[in-house]
């Protein structure tokens, strides 16, 4: 039997793709080109297989795995295989207060070495949007998928060195040991999505290397329902959007905000588009997936009580199934308040009007994302003048993430820094100002 070959440590999985990028081979065009190209081929060629890997983990079905994650990270490619040329470009700038004669401009130069660890809720694009715009700005990347989607894990690390030059991308698979050996690490640049219990401990082992990062947290999303709205239509796309993935989504729906008379008719709109989306018996059906293991599904299962309980409720522990569940008559201090839920529970909480939303909502942490449902262009104008969040969205939640030429990040305990298209290429570089000064 041949010997086997000892998996790299760490820090010679970097020291590798650092000498890598010291040749220079990774700023042509063409180099990064050819490893989008090579990307996307892979996600093609093995379509089947990721959604595959994306049931045994996640039970995702097969129209959600593609949408959401195969042809999701594919469009991403795609835009910045469109437009990467031009962004590469220099660009002029004018410098007054230099001698004159003297030329400026500025240009996207590589960063070096860049970690990307991605989470479990959406193993494939959370890892690879990321990847791509690290390679589009002619870095080499450590990736770290989440040892909780251990099927995408395992195919990820099969599959990249296939496809990819193996001095430019490197997978890492494991646990809490391998990514704190990664963190300990000198890194160009450290890309985390997660948590941000997690984000804490990220941001203090960069801090040791006054290493970058950009953290892709999350929060409590609100959603504002103003009176008069269309409230079947609302809760149509509510449903949907909260209930994705069974609701482990970081821009997902976290909490509703309307008046009382609103609210109960809400409640019924919504057990109505559930029943619609996903039949009578959510465990039945194919569409409705299954939440990431038993630790979290405990967790969700205690936050149950902590309202009146509209439709769902029901949990069965041996398949990780929790019914799609929305609660009613919720008080701001319950349990269910207090977290980042991250599953299929929808809170209604009771409020006076927009004034208490905004209040409610400036009492508490940045979320990620603020929704509006609201007809009125004045109710729209506070919600963005009187809140922050990372984005605002009017009429579709989640809508934001589907344009790649949109920036997508938090603020404050929501994250630092965005990506996504051009802003994938500004977060992975460094924007290097070239000043030549005319000699004699």
């Amino acid at each position: 039997m041949p010997p086997t070959c000892a998996p790299e440590r760490p820090e010679e999985v970097v020291a590798r793709l650092r000498a890598a990028c010291r040749t220079g081979s990774h700023r042509s065009l063409e180099w990064r080109t050819r490893q989008l190209t090579c990307l996307r081929a892979m996600l093609s060629d093995h379509a089947e297989d990721f959604t595959t890997a994306l049931h045994a983990d996640l039970r995702k079905n097969r129209a959600e795995a593609y949408a959401a994650e195969i042809g999701f990270t594919i469009r991403e490619i795609d835009h910045i295989l469109v437009n990467l040329e031009e962004w590469l470009r220099p660009v002029p700038v004018t410098a007054p207060g230099c001698p004159p004669g003297s030329e400026a401009h500025l240009r996207y130069d590589p960063l070096g070495v860049v970690l990307v660890m991605a989470p479990w809720n959406y193993p494939v694009q959370l890892l690879l949007v990321p990847v791509v715009g690290a390679l589009a700005a002619g870095n080499a990347v450590v990736a770290k998928p989440s040892d909780l989607a251990p099927a995408c894990s395992a195919l990820l690390a099969r599959l990249v060195p296939r496809y990819l030059d193996t001095d430019a991308v490197s997978v890492v698979e494991g646990g809490v040991a391998e990514a704190a050996a990664l963190l300990a690490q000198r890194f160009d640049h450290v890309f985390y999505t997660g948590n941000g219990v997690v984000g804490r401990v990220v941001m203090r082992a960069a801090a040791e290397h006054l290493t970058p990062v950009t953290l892709e947290l999350g929060g409590k999303c609100p959603v504002f329902v103003d009176r008069g709205t269309n409230l079947a239509d609302t809760a149509a796309r509510l449903a949907r959007a909260k209930f994705t993935n069974a609701g482990q989504t970081c821009v997902a729906p976290d909490h509703v905000l309307t008046d009382p008379e609103t609210a109960r008719t809400l409640e019924v709109e919504l057990a109505r588009s559930l029943e619609k989306l996903f039949g009578t018996d959510p465990r039945a059906s194919r569409s409705y997936g299954r939440i990431i293991n038993p630790r979290h599904f405990d967790r969700l299962v205690r936050l149950l009580d902590s309202g009146r309980i509209v439709v769902g409720g029901g949990h069965d522990r041996e398949n990780r199934y929790i019914a799609p569940t929305v609660l009613a008559e919720v008080r701001a201090d319950s349990p269910v308040m207090q977290e980042e839920i991250f599953g299929p529970v929808l809170p209604i909480v009771e409020v006076s009007g927009v004034d208490e939303a905004i209040a409610f909502i400036n009492e508490r942490d940045k979320p990620l994302a603020v929704y509006g449902f609201t007809r009125s262009t004045d109710t729209r104008r506070r919600l963005a003048e009187e809140t922050a969040s990372g984005s605002l969205v009017f009429g579709l939640p989640m809508a934001q993430v589907l344009d790649p030429g949109l920036p997508f990040g938090g603020v404050g305990p929501s994250g630092t820094g965005s990506y996504r298209g051009a802003h994938s290429l500004a977060a992975f570089s460094h924007r290097k100002t070239v000043l030549q000064v005319p000699q004699r």
